[in-house]
Order: structure tokens, then C-alpha cells, then sequence
């Protein structure tokens, strides 16, 4: 690709696939990797997953698909802005929130619940694992085979006890080093999209009001500035002007701290970014305090409203009912997704526990709802 700097991730540098293959015509390992992940079951199954609000709750709300393709919008922008690989970031954020559960952070809260005595559940662990395996696509080997870089990428964080398990891409949890330049700015693109947007969302739903954001820095300087250029505005436009000033803020941010510490750095290559012990792509001080207050502000008005309480409340018996059927009724489990773990024989509680966990973690919201409706009419039947 031209123009990249000499420490983006590139063809000829990445680490390559666990399963070789030749190279691709006529577009980079990275773009390959990207349509892997737009053609994936996974992916499209997004749409129907909660971001915030539970998809039936209404057309506008933002769900895991939206949510992923304004990252990749997100940190498409960071990376031209520093000469960064943009096919091999738009990747990593297609694909980071594959793993999630339906239901959002409720769901994947409770399935970490019920597989507490079998390793536990966690999204990050589990985007990595449908790239790796759970995708069946592909004769000659499983899941999407994608490239080091990306892999590495999707797996933003790991626990030192479960890293040996995931061989190379585990090893920097193990040995302090980072990731590429490319899978950092996209950890900070999630950031930026999903604090913005659900502040457009919960102003949209009625949860939060604009004189309680005025409290936080991060909205009340851009919220200032629209109504002062434009007095008149009606109340939805004027959120819009605010929402995209708030994402550029800290765009624009990001970009200019993270070209300060590249030129005070100096990396040669990727492997010096990887080497050179800290992170190199970052928010401003001021800015990162900015964006933790809005994060607390969320945390507390918005995610433990009593609202979304209410639907966290049921997803989490939705979750529960579910892991409790299939643990006791495991022959219900479709025979594909017992073939994906080579495992006929349901008789190890550990292997029948990851593949209901599995089954779980892949359904959308309403498929998990009209199971558990299922199951209630059949334990109402006996």
C-alpha cells in the first residue's frame, strides 16, 4: 500500500495465517481478512444484537452491527490521519465484537455467571474464538483463518492464566509487549463510538436529558458551541451537531497526541512498536479524565436506569433459563454445533458446557427470546 509509515502493519511484516494459504489477487492479506469477517454468519447476526437497547425496543436505536461499522468509520479516519494500515484496522473493528452475547453486557454478564466452574465467559475471548473456530466456511480449515494481526487485534484483552492456551497471539499478555499500532487506535475508536452514540441514544429514548449532560465537559463544550452558532435549531439536529463534534474532539485528539509520541519514539518498524513497552496511541490527559467522566456518567444514568435495569433484569433470566434447559437437556443442541467441537459425546461436563456456551453466545436477541419462550411453553405443558 503507499503512503504507509514505516511502523504500520503491511503484507510483507505480518506474521501470517495458522493454516497457510496462497496469496490473494488483486487485494492484501488485510482486505481478505475484512471480507472473511463481512461474509461471516457472526457478522450478520449483529444486527439483531443489543448495543444498549434490545433491537424490538425500536428501529433507531443502535445495535452490535451499527455500532461495529461506526469503529470502522471511526478508526479508518485515525489511521489515514497516521499513515496506518486502514484494511487491517477496519478488520479489527468489523470483527471485535463478534463474541457478544445477545442482550449486551447483561447477557455476557450472566453466561459468565453460569459457566463460572467451567473457565468462565468472556466477549473478547470469544470473538477470537468464532474467527478461529466456531466459523464453518471453509473446506480446507476451520473458522476464517485470518491473518496474525488481526487475530491479535480482536483479542484487546486476555487474563495471564488463560493466555498459554492461545499460543502466539497470547504471548504479549504474557511478556508485556503491545499490540500494533492498528489494533490500538481501534480499542480507542470503540471507545470513542460507543460513549458518543449512546449518549445519542439515551437522549433519543428519553433516559437522560441534555441539562443533565451539560454537567460533563465532554458535552457541554460542543453543546455550547452549536447554540451559539445556530440558535434556532430544533432538538434532534442540535444532538446531532453535538454527537458528531464530540466524536471529532476526540478524533482530533487522539491523532495529535498519538503523532507527538510516534515522532518522540521513533519506530522503525512494527516490531519496535510491539518492543517499545507502552502504548503509543493515546488521548491527551485532559482529554482521557474527559471521557472517564462521561463514561461514569453513563455507567450511572443511562446503563443502571431503571429502564434498562428492567430488561437487564429479564435478559439475565432469558440467559439463566436457557444454560439451565440445555445443561439439563443437551441432546436439544443442534448436532452442527456439536460437530464444530468434534465432541458427539455430551458425557464431559467441561466440553458440554463450552458448546452450550457457544449456542447461547451466538443467538440474537429475539432468537434467544423465542427459544426461552419455547422452553416456558413446554415446561408449562409438562
Amino acid at each position: 500500500m503507499e503512503n504507509l509509515a514505516p511502523y504500520a502493519a503491511t503484507d510483507q511484516s505480518s506474521k501470517g495465517r495458522v493454516y497457510q494459504e496462497a496469496s490473494p489477487q488483486y487485494r492484501s492479506e488485510y482486505q481478505r481478512d475484512r471480507d472473511r469477517i463481512i461474509h461471516s454468519a457472526a457478522f450478520r447476526r449483529l444486527e439483531y444484537k443489543t448495543q444498549v437497547f434490545v433491537n424490538h425496543e425500536g428501529d433507531l436505536y443502535r445495535t452490535r452491527l451499527t455500532h461495529s461499522i461506526e469503529v470502522a468509520q471511526i478508526a479508518r479516519s485515525i489511521a489515514r490521519a497516521l499513515q496506518l494500515n486502514e484494511d487491517l484496522t477496519e478488520a479489527i473493528a468489523l470483527a471485535h465484537d463478534l463474541g457478544h452475547t445477545p442482550f449486551g453486557h447483561a447477557g455476557q454478564d450472566k453466561l459468565n455467571d453460569c459457566m463460572h466452574k467451567y473457565g468462565g465467559f468472556e466477549h473478547n475471548l470469544q470473538s477470537l474464538r468464532v474467527v478461529d473456530k466456531l466459523e464453518e466456511r471453509y473446506a480446507e480449515f476451520p473458522g476464517l483463518n485470518l491473518t496474525f494481526e488481526s487475530r491479535e487485534g480482536i483479542l484487546k484483552h486476555c487474563s495471564v492464566k488463560k493466555a498459554p492456551a492461545l499460543n502466539e497471539v497470547g504471548t504479549r499478555f504474557l511478556n508485556k509487549t503491545q499490540p500494533s499500532l492498528e489494533a490500538q487506535l481501534t480499542n480507542l475508536a470503540d471507545e470513542i463510538a460507543y460513549n458518543s452514540h449512546d449518549v445519542d441514544d439515551g437522549l433519543r429514548s428519553g433516559l437522560i436529558t441534555i441539562e443533565q449532560l451539560s454537567e460533563i465537559t465532554l458535552f457541554r463544550r460542543p453543546y455550547e458551541e452549536v447554540k451559539k452558532a445556530y440558535p434556532g435549531l430544533n432538538e434532534r439536529r442540535t444532538i446531532h451537531e453535538v454527537v458528531r463534534r464530540m466524536i471529532n474532539h476526540q478524533v482530533v485528539d487522539l491523532i495529535d497526541i498519538s503523532k507527538g509520541l510516534l515522532q518522540e519514539h521513533k519506530p522503525e518498524n512494527i516490531e519496535d512498536v510491539r518492543n517499545i513497552g507502552q502504548t503509543l496511541i493515546r488521548f491527551s490527559p485532559t482529554m482521557k479524565e474527559d471521557n472517564q467522566s462521561l463514561k461514569s456518567f453513563l455507567r450511572q444514568n443511562l446503563y443502571r436506569h431503571p429502564q434498562v435495569i428492567s430488561m437487564t433484569t429479564k435478559a439475565h433470566t432469558i440467559i439463566q433459563d436457557l444454560f439451565n434447559w440445555f445443561m439439563e437437556n443437551p441432546e436439544l443442541i443442534s448436532s452442527q454445533e456439536i460437530q464444530k467441537e468434534n465432541a458427539s459425546d455430551l458425557t464431559d461436563s467441561i466440553g458440554t458446557t463450552r458448546i452450550i456456551a457457544d449456542y447461547i453466545a451466538g443467538m440474537t436477541d429475539r432468537y434467544a427470546i423465542a427459544e426461552h419462550q419455547k422452553i416456558s411453553a413446554a415446561e408449562t405443558l409438562a
